[in-house]
């Protein structure tokens, strides 16, 4: 109930962007009607995403923006967390301020939706330079991305931007496959244990060092 009075309090161009996130992650960014997004969010105009958006590619990264400000807040109170603690250069630091926000975003039902979606606007990112995901990104992630890079000195711009690209792949094929409506065995680890093991593969491949290993 209160999922439902939340979603009613919103605003059409809110209930179109987290209506489209959730029938691209099913269907693909491609597979569905904006018809069936403005139908989705309640809209009686069928050219809603138009009006608001202007096309399939304006929503698109409207969803992606949406999600990026949303997670603000929170790396914003981590950045300060590790500057006070005198581990901005520390690799693991750095890397759960890009990624952990991320648990915080679930959709009314308890999955998380923008993985499933994030990982399509990924695979439409064809770019060299590090840390462009097609906009321009708030301060917070910003930051913590250039925190990154500067561990990763030693690379070039595109291999360092395909470690960051082939790292977001690895959380979110975590989250997705952790989603609330998977089925569960005795045998399968914990989801806390799944993300400690994630952030650390992501370090390790991240910051590893041309032929090391």
């Amino acid at each position: 109930m209160v999922a439902t009075a939340v979603v009613e309090r919103m605003d059409g161009k809110t209930r179109l962007i987290l209506a489209a996130e959730k029938l691209f992650a099913r269907g693909g960014i491609e597979g569905v009607s904006l018809r069936e997004i403005a139908a989705a969010a309640g809209q009686g105009n069928h050219h809603a995403v138009q009006y608001h958006f202007r096309s399939r590619e304006g929503l698109v990264q409207a969803v992606f923006d949406y999600r990026m400000r949303q997670m603000e807040d929170r790396r914003a109170e981590m950045l300060e967390a590790a500057e006070a603690a005198g581990k901005l250069d520390d690799a693991r630091t750095i890397v759960e301020i890009i990624f952990l926000p991320q648990l915080e975003l679930p959709d009314q039902h308890g999955n998380h939706s923008y993985a499933n979606f994030l990982c399509q606007y990924l695979l439409r990112t064809d770019t060299a330079e590090f840390g462009d995901f097609g906009s321009e990104l708030p301060p917070n992630i910003d930051r913590a991305l250039k925190l990154l890079r500067d561990r990763l000195a030693f690379l070039p711009d595109r291999i360092a931007q395909r470690r960051l690209i082939t790292a977001c792949f690895m959380f979110l094929n975590m989250l997705t496959a952790y989603s609330d409506d998977r089925p569960r065995t005795q045998d399968d680890e914990s989801f806390e244990d799944a993300v400690k093991d994630t952030l650390g593969q992501i370090v390790v491949a991240t910051c590893m060092r041309p032929g090391a290993g």
